[in-house]
This record gives C-alpha cells, sequence and structure tokens, in this order.
C-alpha cells in the first residue's frame, strides 16, 4: 500500500489499539490481527460489447480464519481500493465475532463503473473475476456474498462459473442467491431488518417510544430503503432522505411511496416537489431522533460531526464514523450503535443461507426471521452489557465483544507450525 493509500484502514487500526487497552491480548495474538491472512489483487480482462478488450483490477482479502472460513462481500465500485478492501475485511471479521458466528472476515471487488457497463459485460466481467478468485474461494475457504452494486444475480453467476470450474453445482460458495438456486427467503431485507432491530433495541435502552419520532437516513439502497419501509410501518415520520446525488427534508414527513416513484423517473430525489432541497450537512444539521447512515465510509467525519443534532444513530453503512467524528459525537451524549453490530443481520443471514446449502434444507421465513431476532437482539444485549461493565462507548464495546472472540480463537489455537 502506498502512504495515500492506508486512511481507512488506518481508522480500523487505531479502533483494534483502543480496543487492546481493554483485552490485553498476548503481544503475538494482537500483533496478528493488525495484518490480513491473505490479500489477492487480480487482473479481469473483459471483452465489450464493440470487441475491444478492457481490463479491470479486482481485489480479495481474506483477514482471519481463526474461527472458521473466511465470508464477506463483492462490491464493483470505481473507487475500490486494496486499503479499503482490507479495512472491511477487518470490520467482516470483527462483525462475525460479535454476532457469533463461525466465519473470519473478507472482502472483495473489482474497480469499475456499472453505470458504463451493460448487462453482457457485467456478466462477463463476474464471471472472470470469479475465475480469478477460484483457487482461494469455496464454501469452506471463502465464501462470497452481494454488496455496492452487486446482487442475487452477480450471486448467481458467481456459484454457477464457480460450480463449472469444479464440475458439480457448488450452492455454498456464495450467498445472497436466488431462492431458485439455493438462495434464502428473507436474504434481501436481512441488513435492513438488521438495523431496524438494533433501532428499537435502543429505543428500549433510551425509554423512547418508536411511534412519532423523526427519521433521516443517508443513502437510499437495499439498506437504507429498507430501513425506511420499516421505520415507516412502524409509524415513524421520515424528515430527510440522501442518495448519492440529493438530500430532501421535510419535518413534517416524506411519502416513501412518491419519493421512490420521483426519484425512479428523475434519477435522484433532486427537485421532489413535496421536501425541501438541501446539501448532505445540510441534511446533517436537522434536528432529528434517529440518523441511519447508509451510504459510504467517514460519510460523518470532524467537518460535520458538530453540526449533528441526532440523539440516535444506527450504522446501516461498513465504517461511516470517523474516529474523530466519533469523538465529537460521544462529547454530545449521542448513543450510537455502530457498524459491526447494527448492520450484521445481513452476515447473520448469510449464515444460516450457508447452513441450508449444507443440509440441503430450506427454512421458511419465520423460521430465518425469528433466529436473526434471536442473533441479533443477543449480541445487542451483550455488547450493551460490556458497555455498562467497561463504562466505554457501544463501539468500543462491540470491538472488545468481537475483537476478544476472534483473539482467543487465535490463542487456542496457536501457531503452526
Amino acid at each position: 500500500m502506498t502512504n495515500e493509500d492506508t486512511g481507512i484502514f488506518q481508522n480500523v487500526l487505531d479502533r483494534l489499539e483502543l480496543t487492546q487497552k481493554y483485552l490485553n491480548l498476548p503481544e503475538a495474538v494482537y500483533n496478528r490481527l493488525q495484518s490480513p491472512a491473505r490479500s489477492l489483487i487480480v487482473t479481469v480482462p473483459v471483452e465489450m460489447t464493440d470487441c475491444s478488450v478492457k481490463t479491470f483490477t479486482g481485489y480479495r482479502v481474506q483477514y482471519n480464519t481463526a474461527r472458521g472460513p473466511t465470508k464477506g462481500g463483492i462490491r464493483y465500485h470505481p473507487g475500490l481500493t486494496l486499503d479499503q478492501t482490507t479495512a472491511y475485511a477487518a470490520l467482516m471479521t470483527w462483525k462475525c465475532g460479535v454476532v457469533n458466528l463461525p466465519f473470519g472476515g473478507a472482502k472483495g471487488g473489482v474497480a469499475c463503473d456499472t453505470t458504463k457497463l451493460n448487462l453482457r459485460e457485467i456478466k462477463s466481467l463476474t464471471r472472470r473475476f470469479t475465475y480469478e478468485l477460484s483457487p482461494i474461494i469455496g464454501p469452506d475457504m471463502d465464501i462470497l456474498a452481494p454488496d455496492m452494486y452487486t446482487d442475487e444475480s452477480t450471486m448467481a453467476w458467481m456459484m454457477d462459473t464457480y460450480s463449472m470450474i469444479k464440475g458439480y453445482s457448488i450452492p455454498g460458495v456464495v450467498t445472497g442467491k436466488p431462492v431458485s438456486v439455493g438462495g434464502t427467503v428473507g436474504r434481501t431485507n436481512a441488513t435492513a431488518n438488521g438495523v431496524f432491530l438494533c433501532i428499537q433495541n435502543a429505543l428500549k435502552e433510551l425509554n423512547c417510544n418508536i411511534e412519532g419520532l423523526s427519521v433521516n437516513i443517508l443513502g437510499f439502497g437495499k439498506v437504507g430503503s429498507g430501513v425506511a419501509h420499516f421505520m415507516d410501518e412502524a409509524g415513524c415520520l421520515i424528515t430527510g432522505i440522501a442518495d448519492s446525488k440529493s438530500a430532501i427534508y421535510n419535518k413534517n414527513g416524506i411519502d416513501l411511496v412518491k419519493a421512490r416513484i420521483y426519484k425512479k423517473e428523475a434519477g435522484s430525489f433532486k427537485g421532489f416537489p413535496e421536501a425541501d432541497n438541501l446539501s448532505i450537512d445540510e441534511l446533517l444539521a436537522t434536528e432529528v431522533d434517529v440518523l441511519v447512515p447508509a451510504a459510504i465510509s467517514s460519510q460523518l467525519n470532524e467537518n460535520n460531526a458538530g453540526s449533528i443534532r441526532a440523539k440516535l444513530i444506527v450504522e446501516g453503512a461498513n465504517d461511516p464514523t470517523t474516529p474523530a467524528a466519533d469523538e465529537i459525537l460521544k462529547d454530545k451524549g449521542v448513543f450510537i450503535v455502530p457498524d459491526i453490530l447494527a448492520n450484521a443481520g445481513g452476515v447473520i443471514v448469510s449464515y444460516f443461507e450457508w447452513v441450508q446449502n449444507f443440509q440441503r434444507y430450506s427454512w421458511n421465513i419465520d423460521e430465518v426471521y425469528d433466529e436473526l431476532k434471536k442473533k441479533l437482539c443477543g449480541a445487542f444485549e451483550e455488547v450493551l452489557e460490556t458497555s455498562k461493565k467497561t463504562g466505554c462507548d457501544m463501539r468500543t464495546a462491540a470491538m472488545i465483544v468481537g475483537v476478544g472472540r476472534v483473539g482467543k480463537a487465535g490463542a487456542m489455537r496457536g501457531l503452526y507450525p
């Protein structure tokens, strides 16, 4: 990595260092947690529609295998770097530890802009990228999942490509697949569902009734739009919404049906007639009960954290709050449910899908939801109890739980040879 490319992962290491002050892991174990087990960079040549060949760069980082095979998403984004991929792989490692799944963390993707590729080109890119990853992935090694700008179709292509290489169907190599090829019911909204469960648990701790609360949501993809739906159904006012191009605000509440239709037709929320058009920072500065950052990393930072007037922040995105913003928000008394707990619903239901693939037995939606609720609410209570016991904030408490489990597993297994 270059010096210019170490910012996001350095944030992860800074938080790991703070966590070590509470855990006091053996030096050898702690040192091992500061680096990924494996980092792979591949070139992905793709024949374009015009018969030219364009080469993309792909990444896969498997951070830690002490608790089991690695697990993590695949994202397609033009700004993807090795540093980002490493950071997200580390966060996934701690996340699996927090909710006590038998996985290590991984992350991967291709640096590309899918808006400039047609369906055939995206499919070709996906299949070639899967081929390049095939020596190091598998249901017992490293399990892939959808992330930013990838979806269940991407996972179906990846599963099919890997199965063709091996010569027989291996559905467990990916999760987040269509139900028709071994996916699970309940996976599509699992992350948003988990965020909503964490909001409910946090409000219970804060002695707040959910009905009538105001909510601002940054990012309106699968997670943000799903959380908006759940909160709207619970009787909340969705007062602010932002996507990558615009932000809108109405203190009396936004009609989600009309807003979705407008965005689909216009391409963004910009100009939506039933709300004020604001910048992202202006939206962050509005007074609101619950803020859900569900977009990109470092969106809450030292430049805007001081103006945030939310009482509760529940992180739907990966690493949306910088350490500097954390300190500012902590001083302001904001209750934050961190990403490695709040958005763990996706990996929990992915685990259920993986288990079903091994069993060749499908669960129904009630089983999936009940087990998700049991797993996530149990993790929330454990993190909350750790926070109260140590006197630290919820993010540090989640790190103590997650990193503690990973560190203990590494210490018990020792070194080979």
